[in-house]
């Protein structure tokens, strides 16, 4: 009608504005803190314990397995829970292995392989972690600010590398692994508060008659059918292939290279967490939709060219000078990975592709169990430095494959 006027589109309130996206926000603060003060504390004791890069590296693996061979059954199983009362579950399930390691730890009957399958049943909560917490993020903040979203929740993945093997190192030079595991404890009581105190319900997807396996099949079929989100998934895996590994031997490399102590040795692993906390208040404010592949990409050419040079540039300070740079390309390699799949997915099957997405980041084993291997052969040193080349080389060799995660187009608005 003439003379009227439409009312202006209201913006979407910010991430923080939301009292249930601040809560799932510190339930992952709290998770990705214990876990980095955790996997230090374990190296530092496996090591120790057995002076074997591999076994340091087998640790690391055993928290990523789980996402390999249940990260798509857990994709479509989180359709069938109510996602708060499975994001109490898996906070709690993770309370009671820290829980039972601190008593073990204080009893003096703490063992490697008691470390072993605690890292397993910890892998387990996180492979839940994309296709539950990350949902519930999207679906509190909606499409429009995923992406902010998701540059604060791995900023606190950031600030938790960055504090995490910090504080690691120094409650295990004071107090012991034991001390270390009562903290966590601690803090898990923390995250375990603001799960149940969640107010966002997400009901349960109703009754298809389709099996697990029906579902998946789904899954994969929407990955099939756009090349963006296929490429992106391929990328995923060449960072857990080659990439992530070599972060099980940053304590081996400062203590065997470098003749560390636990206190140095934290402060020097936290490095990366330093230069990615900067790199995700950076992309937060800057970012935009249009730049988010190239982010993507080039957080993990970064990443893997800082990763050769922390191994072979001289002293602890100049490595940890790389490692500032390996955490600020991975902060754009991780901001935009679940960015990018949530957006790229269809609605109706985004909990499931985020299932693939962790099946993807659960390939890592592969590269845990080849750098663990090449660092008892070759040193610690040297598989950092091949496995930051090779990565280089199959990301190259690779660019038919994922080359249309260039494309824009595909997004889904809701």
């Amino acid at each position: 009608m003439e003379g009227t006027t439409r009312p202006a589109a209201v913006a979407p309130p910010r991430p923080f504005a939301l009292p249930d996206f601040r809560r799932l926000w510190g339930v992952g603060l709290v998770v990705f803190l214990v876990r980095w003060l955790e996997m230090l504390a374990v190296s530092i004791f496996v090591w120790q314990a057995t002076h074997s890069a591999f076994l340091v590296a087998m640790m690391g693996m055993l928290r990523v397995l789980p996402m390999g061979l249940f990260g798509a059954p857990l994709g479509v199983l989180a359709e069938r829970f109510e996602q708060r009362t499975a994001l109490v579950i898996i906070v709690l399930a993770s309370l009671l292995t820290s829980a039972v390691l601190a008593a073990l730890a204080y009893a003096g009957m703490l063992a490697v392989w008691h470390l072993a399958l605690a890292s397993f049943v910890n892998g387990i909560a996180w492979a839940a972690d994309n296709p539950v917490r990350r949902m519930m993020i999207g679906q509190v903040v909606g499409p429009a600010r995923m992406g902010q979203a998701m540059s604060f929740d791995v900023g606190s993945n950031n600030a938790s590398r960055m504090l995490g093997p910090t504080l690691s190192g120094l409650l295990f030079a004071a107090v012991g692994i034991e001390g270390t595991f009562l903290v966590s404890v601690a803090l898990y009581l923390l995250a375990l508060h603001a799960a149940v105190t969640l107010r966002y319900r997400s009901g349960r997807a109703p009754a298809s008659g389709e099996g697990v396996l029906a579902r998946m099949a789904e899954g994969l079929r929407a990955v099939r059918q756009s090349p963006r989100l296929r490429g992106t998934l391929i990328v995923t895996i060449l960072f857990n292939v080659f990439g992530w590994p070599f972060t099980s031997l940053v304590p081996v490399v400062a203590q065997d290279r470098f003749a560390l102590g636990p206190e140095a040795t934290g402060l020097l692993a936290s490095m990366d967490g330093v230069g990615a906390f900067a790199g995700a208040l950076l992309m937060a404010g800057l970012a935009r939709p249009h730049w988010y592949a190239r982010l993507y990409l080039g957080g993990l050419v970064l990443y893997l060219a800082m990763v050769t040079g922390f191994a072979l540039l001289p002293g602890a300070i100049t490595a940890g000078a790389a490692l500032l740079l390996v955490g600020f390309g991975q902060s754009g390699f991780s901001i935009m990975q679940a960015t990018l799949v949530y957006l790229l997915a269809p609605p109706e099957v985004r909990t499931r592709v985020l299932g693939l997405l962790s099946v993807c980041i659960g390939l890592g084993p592969i590269g845990f169990v080849a750098t663990g291997l090449v660092a008892d052969w070759l040193g610690a040193t040297a598989a950092c430095a091949i496995t930051g080349l090779a990565g280089l080389l199959a990301l190259g060799v690779t660019f038919p494959l994922w080359r249309a995660i260039l494309r824009r187009g595909e997004e889904t608005p809701a």
